[in-house]
């Protein structure tokens, strides 16, 4: 029978070489005692009995009980540590984990507004300067796809009004130069003219807090879930929706993957490729609506 006292020894080697929570020590100590139950069902008489095979009709097992993809990437994650640690000590010729990979999670096609939400959310007569700047900040994050945190970091200096353009900075402290629409520029420029009355002396960013400073990313989350509900838009919206959105239009309006790719900034291809699937459930939707041979009937 695998030993548990083995499963003692190495959560106490780890966390102390590796520092652990308590909470991932928990976490590894329920996952390594799964294994055990497993050993313990199928015969096995030690830790060292434990071949791939067996690991991957554990991960199997794991995941017709209903465990997640994160799950069990998280379990044999332990099981490769423990074996790692039992190879050194001596008690398993090999780490029968190592090769071992869990099923690929779904990927969540992310939310999105369509055309004519953004349009009703985005129309307002902003009536002071904190709303004329959130105005300002939702036609600039649509129009150019923006993370959160690249308009929270944007600067004065980072807005051409003349070229139409803006500098930002993205993942990995990577610039690029994205187009800005002229419904975004007018919003902006109706901003910059409130800007001075609540700007801090110095302070350089595009756009600021009521106490004059840089605003904060939080405060952006609060403003446009709190502008959403007010406009009526019958989702919960988030700043990372309006970049979603933006590239979900774009993709469908000119079919060029590799532009949106750039825009967005995204380094592999394989990020943007996300919203091929957004694209075409819109095309399978106009499909269901329009073919003679795919209408429903209607009772």
């Amino acid at each position: 029978m695998p030993r548990p006292e083995d499963v003692d020894r190495f959560l106490s080697h780890v966390s102390t070489e590796r520092r652990l929570s308590p909470h991932t020590a928990s976490a590894y100590r329920r996952d390594l005692e799964a294994l055990a139950d497993f050993c313990r069902r199928e015969g096995l008489e030690s830790w060292a009995a434990v071949d791939s095979y067996h690991v991957r009709r554990f991960a199997a097992e794991c995941h017709r009980r209903g465990s997640s993809p994160r799950s069990i990437a998280r379990r044999l994650s332990a099981v490769r540590s423990f074996y790692s640690w039992l190879v050194a000590a001596g008690a398993a010729a090999s780490n029968p984990a190592v090769h071992i990979q869990a099923p690929k999670p779904s990927r969540r096609l992310p939310a999105t507004l369509d055309a004519d939400q953004v349009a009703s959310m985005l129309e307002s007569d902003a009536p002071d300067a904190l709303d004329i700047r959130d105005q300002a900040i939702l036609e600039l994050m649509y129009s150019s796809g923006l993370r959160l945190a690249e308009l929270v970091g944007l600067d004065l200096g980072d807005l051409d009004r003349a070229d139409r353009t803006v500098r930002v900075t993205g993942k990995g402290s990577k610039a690029r130069v994205v187009p800005v629409g002229r419904v975004a520029v007018t919003a902006v420029e109706r901003w910059l003219r409130l800007r001075p009355e609540l700007a801090a002396g110095g302070e350089a960013a595009l756009f600021v807090s009521r106490r004059g400073t840089r605003l904060a990313a939080r405060s952006v989350q609060a403003r446009i879930d709190r502008w959403a509900r007010r406009r009526g838009t019958p989702v919960r919206v988030h700043p990372h929706m309006l970049r979603h959105s933006f590239a979900s239009h774009m993709l469908e309006s000119s079919g060029d993957l590799r532009a949106v790719q750039e825009l967005l900034g995204h380094s592999s291809i394989s990020t943007t490729q996300v919203y091929t699937h957004l694209d075409f459930q819109h095309l399978a939707h106009i499909y269901d609506r329009a073919h003679p041979r795919a209408k429903r009937r209607r009772d």
